[in-house]
């Protein structure tokens, strides 16, 4: 088995993760922005979008799924560890925010909380796997030798 240093292995985790979590966010929101969230909640949302706040969530959100979900996965050797982990943390992320919005907005509808939770877990998910998965085929790393 080649080794490498686990250095590289996380601008490589990144990458994918990044790569894999944005095409699927931007399929989704494609479609379910008019199907989905403009009829539940379009009064609340803006007229555009605040590409700076989007960006900063997309830059933490990817360095907290390498750190929370990939990185474990890396060190185990196990990727599929990483979509679970990745789908939790997913979880936990849309959860904070659909739940608070639920908690303090009037008129956030259950079924868009309830959607948004499946969405957060899978999308996390998938994307945390796919790294773990790529960047262990491409750099993997042992403690031993």
């Amino acid at each position: 088995m080649t080794t490498t240093s686990p250095r590289w292995q996380w601008p490589l985790a990144y990458a994918v993760t990044a790569l894999v979590f944005l095409a699927m966010d931007a399929l989704w929101l494609s479609t379910a922005t008019a199907t989905l969230y403009r009829p539940a909640i379009g009064h609340l949302m803006a007229p555009t979008v605040d590409w700076t706040a989007a960006t900063l969530f997309y830059v933490f959100y990817f360095a907290g799924l390498v750190y929370f979900a990939v990185q474990p996965a890396l060190a185990s050797g196990r990727p599929l560890a990483a979509l679970g982990r990745g789908a939790l943390l997913g979880l936990m992320a849309y959860g904070a925010y659909d739940f608070t919005n639920q908690a303090t907005l009037q008129g956030w509808p259950w079924s868009l909380t309830l959607i948004d939770l499946a969405w957060g877990g899978t999308v996390s998910g998938v994307s945390s796997g796919a790294a773990a998965a790529v960047t262990l085929k491409f750099l993997p790393w042992s403690r031993e030798g």
